[in-house]
């Protein structure tokens, strides 16, 4: 009994081993819980990330975009000169020596000044270039075509002048009372409604008013600047009347259309002063960098609006041996290379006049309450306008001959042949008879000549590529009050 006492006591006493064992077993799970406390504290920090992550990703993107722009703001003229490539920077120096700043509109000039970079778009997927133009190279071995037109409906016009009075009923004096009601002068010569229906008949040989009627029509410019026009064979043209806009030098030419295109730019003498006054003069040569600068003298209208649009349209009767002419509005520097513009939208197309669709509107009808709304036309002079299209029964369609019926023509690239010289003068005899918004007469005119098919009208994307566009400056100065 006692051994076996003896023996159940020493069983008893390995127990407590047993207890220990067990006690430091309880002590490492505890180790584990405090393992896992710290898993579901990381898993709470990932969970806080995933929901929050568009915010950490977005306020460095906001410092980061402040910072540029400051930068930018700091530095215009050095970001400019990194962008471009070492054979662009001289052009972009000849271009700070002869732009006029105006400090009200610094910031916003600045931002599309110079720049050379492609516009693109996406086609099917794929982002293209908006302007497909040949590469320096390719440039420099471009030969100019010669196009006849043995084809085209109309050989030869003949500009109306003062000697010829039957025209004019036998009477080619112009009273003062009809020139001041109807806005044509002595260097329009005067027009009836029935004449001008009969300008639009398409004849191997036509006759109609356009422009330079009359020695004592205004419009003067120097021999000298004659002569220099009589020698362009492709002209680039724009025009600044009333110290309205400053002078923007072309980029991105070759060297071949530095050899072989005229730049050109008209003045009055009203921007001469305003550009001499800013130590913006004209060198000994004629030239201000690129442009050859053509001053007017005695302009025939006192609207300025009404004289830029002898420059813009009437290009043949100012180059008379030109073959090619690509105009500019004021408002723009053009960017692309002259000679690559003509190949990518004229003859690559077999066109002869190329010209912007209009980006916001297609309708003649629409644009007529855009340009009252917007009080760029009296709405009497809108009215009539339509009225006489009404009568003459242009319809409200959106396309003619195929095209969009609306242009934007701050740029227009076109061929000086027969056919569309007479356009020009039709289109330009329209905005002296009613209003100068070249916008409403364009379709007009396009639908009475339905001869003129071979119409490159580019969209928007393209004439953005083109230009930059620097808008305008200041309000031109009227000729007279």
């Amino acid at each position: 009994m006692f051994n076996n006492n003896s023996i159940s006591i020493s069983v008893s006493d390995d127990e407590p081993d047993e207890l220990g064992r067990m006690r430091v077993r309880v002590r490492r799970k505890r180790k584990k819980t405090g393992h896992r406390l710290k898993n579901e504290f990381l898993h709470r920090v990932v969970r806080k990330l995933v929901r929050y992550w568009a915010l950490l990703i977005f306020l460095p993107a906001l410092g980061l975009l402040l910072y540029e722009a400051s930068r930018i703001g700091r530095k215009p003229s050095s970001v400019a000169n990194t962008e471009l490539g070492a054979s662009e920077k001289s052009t972009l120096v000849d271009s700070e020596l002869s732009n006029v700043t105006n400090p009200s509109l610094e910031k916003k000039s600045n931002g599309n000044l110079n720049r050379l970079d492609a516009t693109t778009r996406v086609v099917g997927g794929v982002r293209q270039r908006c302007l497909k133009i040949l590469s320096p190279e390719e440039l420099e071995h471009l030969e100019i075509p010669v196009r006849e037109e043995a084809n085209s409906p109309v050989s030869k016009v003949l500009y109306i002048s003062e000697n010829d009075t039957p025209f004019l009923g036998g009477n080619s004096t112009l009273s003062q009372e009809h020139t001041d009601a109807t806005r044509f002068n002595l260097f329009t010569g005067s027009q009836t409604l029935d004449q001008r229906s009969k300008t639009f008949k398409v004849n191997e040989t036509v006759s109609m008013n356009c422009g330079f009627y009359s020695e004592n029509g205004g419009f003067k410019i120097s021999n000298e600047d004659k002569d220099y026009m009589q020698s362009c064979k492709v002209v680039v043209s724009t025009c600044a009347f009333g110290g309205g806009d400053d002078l923007y030098q072309p980029i991105g030419m070759s060297e071949a259309s530095l050899r072989m295109v005229c730049y050109v730019a008209f003045w009055d003498e009203v921007t001469l002063s305003s550009q001499e006054s800013a130590e913006h003069r004209i060198d000994g040569y004629g030239f201000i960098g690129k442009w050859r600068i053509v001053v007017v003298r005695d302009l025939p209208f006192a609207d300025q609006r009404l004289n830029g649009k002898i420059p813009k349209m009437l290009a043949h009767r100012l180059f008379p041996h030109a073959k090619y002419s690509i105009w500019v509005d004021s408002k723009s520097q053009f960017r692309r290379d002259p000679l690559g513009v003509l190949e990518a939208l004229l003859w690559r197309s077999n066109s002869v006049l190329a010209i912007s669709e209009h980006g916001a509107r297609s309708s003649i009808y629409d644009e007529a309450k855009a340009v009252v709304k917007k009080n760029k036309a009296k709405p009497e002079e809108v009215e009539v306008q339509l009225s006489q299209y009404r009568h003459d029964g242009l319809p409200e369609d959106k396309r003619f001959n195929g095209k969009k019926a609306l242009a934007e023509a701050s740029v227009i690239v076109r061929e000086h042949t027969s056919l569309t010289n007479m356009f020009m003068c039709l289109w330009f005899n329209e905005v002296v008879r009613f209003t100068s918004r070249d916008q409403l007469s364009f379709p007009y005119v396009l639908w009475r000549l339905k001869v003129l098919k071979n119409i490159n009208m580019f969209p928007v994307c393209t004439r953005k590529d083109l230009v930059n566009s620097m808008g305008h400056i200041r309000k031109a100065k009227p000729l007279r009050s």
